[in-house]
């Protein structure tokens, strides 16, 4: 993916290499996971140019509604974590109550993005489970129906 929150590697460096791995995927036929961090308005321009029938997840998913309805026709999933338990992460939650529950998955980042409930320790995978309280609690549904569907969600895209 894209991560312009740091000066290097260069950006034509990261777009050449995140070509590179798009074309791939879709002459592999595998699902990507990008990284797009402050860069959305590339993100979409390189997977419109090389991305045609590719599928795979948003990790750590920060775009905004209008973002995610373009990627919900390209076939995209949407991966939520430990951000979507902070108090002021009005977007992603906003994103999370408007997805298809058929489209989100939930992850650790470990040993990043720790939950709130354990922010400023290392993240784990043991964590995870307070991304499925946030994501059941904006949903309306159980924790285990959470869990549930983001298991399911998670076998149907990676066909495990």
């Amino acid at each position: 993916g894209l991560d312009y929150h740091w000066p290097e590697p260069a950006r034509e460096i990261q777009q050449a290499v995140f070509i590179d791995m798009v074309k791939l995927a879709v002459e592999l036929d595998v699902p990507i996971i990008i990284h797009d961090r402050e860069a959305h308005g590339d993100t979409l321009d390189i997977l419109r140019q090389y991305g045609k029938g590719i599928r795979g997840v948003f990790h750590c998913y920060s775009g905004s509604l209008e973002m995610t309805a373009e990627l919900l026709r390209m076939g995209f999933y949407f991966g939520f974590d430990g951000p979507l338990t902070y108090p002021n992460s009005k977007r992603a939650r906003r994103v999370a109550e408007n997805l298809p529950l058929d489209r989100i998955l939930i992850e650790t980042d470990s040993p990043y993005l720790t939950p709130q409930a354990h922010r400023g320790q290392r993240n784990e995978p043991a964590y995870v489970r307070y991304v499925a309280e946030e994501l059941a609690a904006l949903r309306k549904i159980s924790v285990e129906e959470a869990a549930r569907i983001t298991t399911e969600n998670g076998r149907r895209l990676f066909h495990i």
